[in-house]
């Protein structure tokens, strides 16, 4: 459906923990609304908004997908977001592109980790949020309790809009706040609601509850407030102008409810979020900045140049590579061209379309403040911009994660390893928290991600999508070796078998250099003790040796060489004889300069709330971590320590289980140290079985 003002759209993100419903809900919503003819559900593997194969395999949400409503004239884009803590930057795009947050809260759980992470994050930039309780039917749900819990953990702006009439099994009708009406509702309708009389026995709590409402209005606004204190109360029309109001600077958190399995105030909540959600109009200009860093006034005005946010791209085995994207400001018409100001390159594009899940239905233009996408833009990716030539701007976008683990992939049949290439590129398109490349070292390739669930998910999508056969295993820990003194060290290779033989002698002198320092090579031999084309062939044969390493295999670094003495022959020496020379003086002088272990330290930081800070530290302690320091604001803590990156390779499942999901961490290589005593032997023992094995 398109719509002629940008006055009449709703963007919304649907974001909460996972199994709070919203999936459920954006399809209850779409059949209230008539986009689809019967109720979807997420046990079917049928719903709009879950159209992988991993969401249908698991039962679970991965990615960020659109849906739209049509509603009293209105049109109301959703953004469902998925509510696992490890998918959580496809909400933070979520809530990005959207006007609002809808963030749903299940009424016998309540508050969970990935609620309390959506309110953060729309605080964070200013986002207007919206609260609904879901699974109101269910045992143990309970509506006083829930709205108790929201004002006690969000402050006492959270205010309820609605009522439900009916608890547990026998909820069925709302009670509208606002406008004093109440509604019921068919279970397993189509969510449309009948009007009846508010029931006597809720008469005293919707008058305590909308009086508490309308105070909580008249605060937020000093006229209102001299209005209520002359007249005792606020008229409809000045409460529902000053509630909306309130929602769109966050001054206030309106409560809806519902049980959208059974479509149970669906139609209710399609109404306040018509009357009481931000327009693209409301909700002001859109960050932007233009060539030169300055701020930029995007907004949602149809006479701007035309300006459109990237915020989701989805690769189709049918349709090729979809980009989702948002409209900033002006209008984009289909088969046209827009500016990318991130790749400098302009992006000609045929028909749009406006999505529900990944089914598109062609579009002319798509107004300001309006959600749709394009298929097969060819420079494009999440996060850009397009614009008008006439007004090139970089629109806002979230900060990606990095990623938190990493695992070493390698093709099951030999002939997929170009396969692996082409498949990877797609899957990190569609995923920017997904890296993969080869780690210089090792020699390795990595695959990494927010967590162990999202590398074996997009494993899966390989083979489901692109026929990609992968297998994963832990990947290798980059440790170095180096010596701690200098040493002589003397290297002859003398081969005589009849014929020319082989002939090469060397003396070198080895010492440490700072950490960080790598390999030098001096060569301080004045005369012909061996004559400077064979020079090199020493430096080669050191340089080899010094890769395949000395205790455990791994490379020799912070030294350096100085060649000294030699000797040679005219028949029987050759490059080939020096270069074996080169590393049989390397491995002398190694055993001789107290060789050890280096292992890679990671700065860690990790962010958490005070009740686990002993659990944490606990923790850090036994993986051989040395705190640095601990920053908290607003409750929230962030530990900073130094730590092996041997002990952080199973940390994000041992946080995760720790915490209950409620903390985060990033970490990246600060420097080398030295491996300690005993588990240096450790190491070199099992390098020494490794190479018996092989």
């Amino acid at each position: 459906m398109q719509v002629g003002s940008s006055d009449k759209i709703r963007n919304l993100a649907l974001a909460g923990h996972n199994d709070t419903g919203k999936t459920t809900l954006a399809s209850a919503l779409l059949y209230t609304g008539g986009s689809v003819n019967r109720l979807l559900r997420v046990e079917d593997g049928n719903t709009i908004t879950d159209f992988d194969h991993e969401e249908h395999e698991r039962g679970i949400s991965i990615g960020l997908a659109p849906c739209y409503v049509g509603w009293n004239g209105n049109k109301i884009n959703l953004l469902d977001c998925p509510g696992y803590g490890i998918f959580f930057s496809e909400t933070r795009a979520g809530v990005r592109a959207a006007d609002a947050t809808l963030l749903c809260v299940n009424g016998v759980s309540g508050i969970e980790v990935s609620t309390e992470k959506s309110w953060r994050f729309a605080a964070e930039i200013d986002r207007p949020v919206l609260i609904h309780l879901t699974k109101m039917d269910r045992e143990r749900a309970d509506f006083s309790r829930a709205v108790d819990q929201l004002r006690s953990r969000f402050g006492r702006e959270v205010v309820a809009v609605q009522l439900p009439i009916g608890s547990e099994a026998d909820f069925g009708g709302v009670v509208d706040l606002v406008h004093q009406k109440a509604y019921l509702f068919e279970r397993d309708g189509n969510g449309k609601a009948t009007p009846t009389d508010i029931p006597a026995e809720l008469a005293d709590e919707v008058e305590s509850r909308r009086g508490e409402l309308i105070e909580a209005v008249a605060e937020t606004d000093d006229t209102l407030l001299e209005h209520f204190f002359e007249e005792g109360t606020l008229g409809d029309d000045e409460l529902v102008a000053g509630l909306r109001r309130a929602i769109v600077e966050r001054k206030l958190f309106p409560v809806t409810l519902s049980s959208a399995l059974h479509g149970l105030g669906t139609s209710a909540l399609l109404d306040a979020l018509v009357t009481l959600a931000p327009s693209p109009v409301d909700a002001g200009d859109y960050p932007a900045t233009d060539a030169a860093g300055e701020t930029v006034a995007v907004s949602a005005d149809g006479d701007q140049p035309a300006s459109a946010l990237v915020f989701k791209t989805l690769n189709d085995p049918f349709s090729g590579k979809i980009s989702l994207f948002r409209v900033t400001s002006g209008v984009v018409r289909g088969d046209s061209s827009l500016w990318n100001p991130q790749r400098e390159q302009e992006e000609r594009y045929g028909h749009l379309h406006a999505y529900q899940g990944k089914q598109g239905t062609q579009v002319q233009e798509l107004i300001a403040g309006d959600i749709g996408g394009v298929a097969k833009l060819k420079h494009t990716l999440t996060g850009d911009s397009l614009t008008s030539k006439d007004r090139t701007c970089r629109l806002e976008w979230i900060q990606v994660p990095e990623p938190a683990i990493s695992f070493a992939i390698e093709p099951k049949s030999k002939g997929d390893e170009e396969k692996i290439g082409e498949a990877l590129h797609r899957l990190l398109e569609e995923d920017p928290t997904l890296a993969a490349g080869r780690d210089a070292q090792t020699g390795e390739y990595l695959l990494s991600g927010t967590g162990q669930l999202h590398v074996e998910i997009a494993v899966n999508k390989l083979k489901n999508r692109y026929k990609v056969e992968v297998i994963l295993h832990p990947p290798k820990v980059p440790y170095r070796e180096t010596i701690k003194r200098a040493a002589e060290g003397h290297g002859r290779h003398k081969k005589q078998s009849g014929g020319r033989g082989q002939f090469a002698d060397c003396r070198i002198v080895m010492e440490p250099l700072p950490r960080g320092s790598d390999f030098e090579f001096v060569d301080e031999i004045f005369g012909g003790a061996i004559p400077s084309t064979y020079r090199p062939a020493v430096a080669k044969g050191i340089q080899e040796a010094r890769m395949r390493g000395y205790l455990a295999g791994y490379p020799v670094g912070d030294f350096r060489v100085r060649l000294k003495d030699g000797q040679y022959h005219d028949v029987d020496s050759s490059e080939l004889a020096f270069k074996i020379a080169g590393s049989l003086a390397f491995k002398d002088a190694m055993s001789q300069a107290s060789p050890t272990l280096l292992e890679p330290i990671m700065e860690v930081e990790i962010t958490a709330t005070e009740e686990y800070m002993g659990d944490i530290m606990g923790d850090l302690s036994q993986r051989r971590g040395r705190p640095q320091g601990m920053d908290s604001e607003n409750g929230i803590n962030v530990i900073k320590a130094l730590v092996p990156m041997a002990e952080m390779l199973n940390y994000a499942p041992s946080l995760r289980s720790m915490t209950q999901g409620r903390a985060s961490f990033h970490m990246e290589f600060a420097r080398y140290e030295e491996v300690p005593k005993q588990i240096r032997e450790k190491i070199i023992a099992e390098a020494e079985r490794d190479d018996e094995h092989h």
